[in-house]
């Protein structure tokens, strides 16, 4: 149905890197609370984002699931 060449997997790759290597609003939230509180404080709101991202990560995935699993037209559509 799709003929991805590997040009397209290319340009998917380098712009999925790109786009996690810029920083955002949580680089620029870490940078300043290490610079108003040192590396303790930076450590801090390392572990904040990351461990919110991760739950976001995770209660997405398992709403999905829960979505998936008990309709078969989501199922058809998600794997259309």
């Amino acid at each position: 149905m799709f003929d991805y060449s590997f040009a397209h997997w290319l340009a998917f790759l380098s712009a999925a890197v790109l786009l996690n290597l810029s920083p955002g609003p949580d680089i620029a939230f870490i940078l300043g609370h290490t610079m108003r509180g040192g590396k303790r404080a930076g450590f801090s709101a390392l572990f904040g984002v990351w461990s919110g991202a991760c739950l976001h990560v995770l209660m997405a995935a398992l709403g999905l699931s829960a979505i998936l699993a008990a309709s078969a037209v989501a199922f058809s559509t998600v794997k259309w």
